[in-house]
Parts: structure tokens; sequence; C-alpha cells
């Protein structure tokens, strides 16, 4: 079985016990979140798609750990201008993982 759920502006497919990276939460770890806009429900036989969301389908996701990915380099260059700028980001992540998954 598995969902297809959008969760701040961003779709994911999510199956039992699978781990998901969202953006960073301001939640603790170990915390639940119920997350009710499913767009579609497949249990392997019967598909459920939503006129935008599935009724009564919710998912539900432990929180876990916060980290940062590796820095991503953005170079700006201009050639025989003697204009060059390099700056850096590291964007933060949650990792969270699918417990139950519910239908109507």
């Amino acid at each position: 079985m598995y969902a297809l759920i959008e969760y701040k502006g961003r779709q994911y497919k999510a199956e039992k016990d699978a781990e998901l990276t969202f953006d960073k939460l301001s939640v603790e770890k170990g915390a639940t979140i119920d997350i009710d806009s499913v767009l579609l429900v497949s249990d392997g036989s019967a598909v459920s798609v939503g006129a935008p969301y599935v009724a009564g389908a919710k998912v539900k996701v432990e929180v876990g750990e916060t980290y940062r990915d590796k820095k991503v380099l953005v170079f700006k260059y201009k050639s025989k201008k003697d204009y060059h700028r390099l700056r850096g980001h590291r964007q933060s992540y949650t990792k969270v993982t699918v417990k139950e998954i519910t239908t109507a």
C-alpha cells in the first residue's frame, strides 16, 4: 500500500516504514504529524484518486533527526570585467518515517 501526499507545497510517495526527507520542520524529534492532504491511495488492486484530495485518508509520520545537506557553491563571473562572487548555501532537512496509512 502506498499514498501520494502533499506537504508544504511538495509531493511525496509514502509507503509504510519509508523514510522521507522534508524541508526543515519546527517540530521536536519523536513527535507525530497527521497529514490529511492525500492525493492518491493504492492498496495493490484498487486505486483511489482525490479531487484534489482523497476524503478521509490520512498518513501518520514520525519526525526524526534534522540535518544539513552538503554545501552548494554558487560562483558568478563576468569575463574581462574583474567581477566574481562566491557564495555558499547549506539546506536544512528533516527526516520523517511513515508509520501508518489510513483510508476512509
